[in-house]
């Protein structure tokens, strides 16, 4: 399955002229493209899809969302997703661009670009 899953946003930079950082769910951090919410600031929540931010939430509803997903017994597995890398091949395979940028699949932050906050 592939949920958005709700996570909030640790860092930010810049990485090949796209807006990009890394948003933490439940402990598990991943690298996420902000292109689509240029005003995502370090501290908000948003909803990712296959590598994507797609929208900014509250606190409450994300905690709220996150909830429903553990009560409906799909936390864990998209959880596991996320730790796997799993998602990455759903983000290739549907050939998401952002301008030069691939998405999540970028080389490590130390080596893409500038952190801007």
């Amino acid at each position: 399955m592939c949920l958005a899953v709700p996570g909030e946003v640790k860092t930010i930079y810049v990485a090949n002229g796209t807006r990009m950082g890394v948003v933490s769910f439940g402990g598990v951090e991943k690298e996420i493209c902000f292109a689509y919410l240029p005003d995502l600031q370090v501290g908000d929540y948003t909803i990712v899809h296959v590598g994507f931010a797609i929208s900014r939430i509250d606190e409450v509803s994300a905690q709220k969302t996150l909830d429903t997903f553990a009560e409906l017994g799909l936390l864990d597995e998209e959880l596991e997703e996320l730790r796997s890398g799993d998602w990455l091949s759903q983000a290739n395979s549907a050939s998401l661009r952002v301008g030069e940028h691939s998405g999540p699949t970028a080389a490590p932050a130390a080596m893409r670009g500038e952190i801007i906050e």
